[in-house]
């Protein structure tokens, strides 16, 4: 069986290869003029160093020495020392951030070629700290034209903001922060290598933006959510938004300092939210690629909100779902989603923590959700999906104009945790859009579309929702006929 949907669909690449279009290429790696500065543990404050140098404080006042806090480039009040298109060195170690005040926004590179750079050092990832209620540890507020990399952002606190239950909740003798990099009116930015976890609300609030690529990124572990979109006014999204490599997990739970581990999680019914990624009315092109979303206590990837317009397109590859508490994947308007593993083990947080019922499932736990708006084209291929949800691909709203393509696909069904004396379906809900199936295979299922074969066991590597396995055994129905391809799998490029 072809992996295309149609004719004018080109057969997907099921695995990495490297390559890149020029429009996914981020901003310049090095700056073209500017000055660097240098941050480290040893060296000194403004009155001491002057941040030219690479060395540690010796003595001397106004010295050409490294300065000892990230805080000093981008004071709270008065001017950067620190401009447009000039590079921010971080050396190794910790850096409370917040102590004097929130830092300020970082300033713009003059250009895409030139942007400013702030970037832990080669071989080292420094360890930015926010304490004090900071609202921010890193400030892009109307930043554009940047380059902020090799970070660990966090706070010091196991506190959860606003935390219904006083013993998770943040006081202000507790050294925590609520946002790890919050971003409004930026334009060009490139993100990467960095750990954001265990804020005491979000790790990226971050909207309005223009052309922006996240690489090699981890959002875990923050207390409302992994990315919120919701910045208030002008929070809608233009041009390429990229996601490429990130793990986005454990958001709507705290972080025990001492160990990593989540706790309090919670989710709406609760007081709390807890998507993985979630935005308000956006446009743009999304893709996203290579991205493992797990255990967030409400939707993994909620792109329900984007605005439907004819320009605007979300495409999702390598996707591995699992075990978020309301729907894996949503997505509205034109989308394409392809080679993934969607596992909605929607009831994952049963009795753990501080999750109710209601927050379970919600949304009728449905795998992957379609909403679509009118003259949409939606691409669902090579894709295995399990879950106890009502339905493994649901659909919703549109109209006669609307297209949904689902070929080749593996769909395996679990009693409905809602409604445990029936199967979950393989497709269905109150949508007016034409729907093709092609090529399909279905298991455990109420019902079978289109030519679904659903009378052949899939045999894959494990099939129980806890330990999930999508890869086929010898002998496998799906090998080579449906559902995700492993890069073992995969035919050459």
């Amino acid at each position: 069986m072809t992996a295309c949907a149609d004719e004018a669909e080109p057969v997907p690449e099921l695995c990495p290869s490297g390559r890149r279009d020029a429009s996914d290429i981020p901003i310049a790696t090095t700056s073209a003029g500017g000055t660097t500065y240098y941050v480290r543990t040893d060296g000194g404050d403004a009155a001491q160093c002057n941040g030219r140098a690479d060395a540690a404080y010796a003595g001397a006042a106004n010295a050409d020495c490294a300065w000892n806090d990230p805080a000093i480039a981008l004071p709270a009040s008065g001017p950067a020392r620190i401009a447009g298109g000039d590079t921010l060195l971080i050396g190794a170690g910790s850096y409370r951030i917040g102590d004097g005040g929130p830092m300020q926004p970082i300033p713009s590179g003059p250009s895409r070629a030139q942007p400013t750079r702030v970037l832990g050092r080669s071989g080292a990832t420094p360890t930015l700290i926010g304490v004090a209620g900071a609202h921010r540890v890193l400030n892009l507020d109307g930043s554009s034209n940047l380059e902020i990399g090799h970070l660990e952002i966090t706070d010091g606190s196991d506190c959860v903001y606003r935390h219904s239950d006083p013993a998770a909740a943040c006081t202000d003798a507790m050294p925590w922060a609520r946002v790890g990099l919050y971003a409004r009116a930026s334009h060009n930015v490139w993100l990467h290598d960095l750990d954001i976890h265990g804020l005491a609300a979000r790790g990226i609030n971050a909207g309005g933006l223009h052309d922006w690529t996240l690489e090699r990124v981890k959002l875990n572990r923050n207390g409302s959510a992994g990315w919120d979109g919701n910045i208030g006014e002008g929070g809608s999204n233009a041009g390429r938004i990229v996601l490429r490599d990130v793990e986005i997990a454990w958001n709507g739970c705290g972080e025990r300092v001492a160990s990593g581990a989540p706790w309090a999680c919670w989710a709406q019914q609760g007081g709390g939210y807890g998507d993985g990624l979630g935005t308000t009315d956006t446009g743009g092109q999304w893709l996203i690629e290579d991205a493992y979303v797990h255990h967030n206590t409400s939707d993994g990837l909620d792109l329900r909100y984007m605005d439907g317009a004819d320009a605007t397109r979300v495409t999702l590859r390598r996707i591995h779902a699992v075990a978020n508490a309301g729907n894996q994947v949503k997505l509205k308007g034109n989308a394409l989603i392809e080679n993934s593993v969607l596992v909605g083990h929607c009831s994952y947080f049963k009795h753990k923590f501080f999750m109710t019922e209601q927050d379970l499932c919600r949304a009728d736990g449905s795998t992957l959700q379609l909403v679509t708006t009118g003259h949409d084209t939606v691409v669902v291929r090579h894709n295995t999906l399990i879950g106890e949800g009502a339905v493994q691909i649901g659909r919703s709203e549109g109209d006669p104009t609307d297209r949904i393509a689902i070929t080749n696909n593996l769909a395996i069904g679990a009693p409905y945790y809602l409604q445990p004396d029936q199967l979950s379906g393989f497709s269905g809900g109150r949508s007016w859009a034409i729907t093709r199936y092609t090529g399909n295979l279905g298991w455990n299922l109420r019902d079978c579309p289109g030519d679904t074969i659903c009378d052949r066991n899939p045999r894959l590597t494990h099939m129980s929702l806890s330990a999930f396995d999508a890869v086929p055994l010898a002998g496998s129905s799906a090998r080579g006929q449906a559902g995700a391809v492993t890069c073992a799998q995969a035919p050459p490029h």
